[in-house]
């Protein structure tokens, strides 16, 4: 099980991150060469339908997992729970989204309780593979079923970067996890600060 976590953190890592001492492009500036997000259709643990735009107008920060993973998404999840702090604390709502890649354990009913361990702002967007398939395209999420684990049934590895999203659902920029929490609020802040 230890050479799976590393194989699921380094298979996660390896998609291209801005090293944390890598200065971020100025929030006006635009570094991206393809688009990313879009309009979407999912479905939230109370059973409504949630799209890219958060009912509150708060900006919001969007990561792909899955509610029982214990390996990038146990470093993601809190981060993004520690942001949300934060930032919360200087006045800023901000939103935290999971989108699941696992949809048939990531239920309704399922994926808010497993979401809210780490903060009970937390939105778990769930649905069909069908409805799914084309917001992983919208954000270039890939993720593959990699292990039946006997104990803790499919392990998937999936994108490790978390998606800084406004309230109308455009995106702003990308977080990587690996970054402490203090500069990933820091981030935010700035995002949130140009849009007020």
């Amino acid at each position: 099980m230890r050479h799976l976590a590393a194989f699921c953190l380094a298979a996660a890592f390896a998609v291209p991150a801005m090293a944390e001492s890598q200065a971020l492009p100025a929030p006006t500036a635009s570094p991206f060469p393809i688009k990313v997000g879009g309009a979407f259709e999912l479905t939230d643990q109370t059973g409504a339908v949630r799209t890219e735009v958060d009912p509150n107008g708060n900006m919001q920060l969007v990561f792909f997992g899955y509610a029982n993973c214990d390996q990038i998404c146990s470093v993601a999840l809190p981060l993004m729970a520690d942001v949300v702090d934060d930032v919360g604390a200087t006045g800023v709502d901000i939103t935290p989204v999971m989108i699941t890649v696992d949809p048939a354990r990531d239920t309704v009913d399922a994926i808010g309780p497993a979401l809210h361990e780490h903060h009970p702002a937390f939105v778990g967007l769930t649905g069909t593979p069908e409805a799914l398939a084309p917001v992983y395209d919208l954000f270039s999420v890939e993720h593959k079923l990699i292990w039946e684990d006997p104990e803790y049934g499919p392990v998937f590895a999936h994108g490790s970067h978390i998606y800084l999203m406004d309230g109308d659902g455009g995106f702003l920029t990308l977080i990587p996890p690996i970054l402490a929490p203090e500069r990933a609020a820091e981030i935010v802040a700035t995002y949130a600060e140009k849009n007020s």
